[in-house]
């Protein structure tokens, strides 16, 4: 399995579908870089010789953010909206859609299973 940025990639896939494992990285993305790399987008993660997976994690690292750096920035910008009382955040401390969703019927991602109150097993 070739390893680019800490992530083991898909051999058997297209390279641009692999990339695509990569947190931070879409097909639009993996595309740009593949072009920047002058790789082919058909060629298969297993037909990567190392100076390609080197070309590819340069670019990569340099071009964009990905994985724990991402993940980071993402995670200290809800945290922000939190923090100065902004709605978006408090949607996000209450665990609710943020977004403008309905939440009387489609929100069971965000809000979780429903509590029964006085649904108590009896003991006998």
């Amino acid at each position: 399995m070739p390893r680019i940025l800490g992530v083991d990639i898909p051999r058997e896939k297209r390279i641009e579908v692999s990339l695509g494992y990569i947190y931070g990285i879409g097909l639009k993305t993996a595309r740009d870089v593949l072009k920047d790399a002058g790789i082919s987008v058909d060629k298969r993660a297993k037909d990567l010789t190392d100076e390609e997976v080197a070309r590819i994690s340069g670019i990569i690292q340099t071009n964009h953010l990905t994985e724990g750096d991402l993940r980071r920035e993402i995670g200290q910008n809800i945290k922000r909206l939190m923090d100065m009382g902004a709605y978006r955040g408090m949607r996000h401390k209450k665990g609710l859609p943020a977004r403008g969703q309905r939440t009387k019927t489609n929100a069971k991602t965000r809000k979780g299973r429903k509590n029964y109150l006085g649904a108590k097993v009896k003991k006998d």
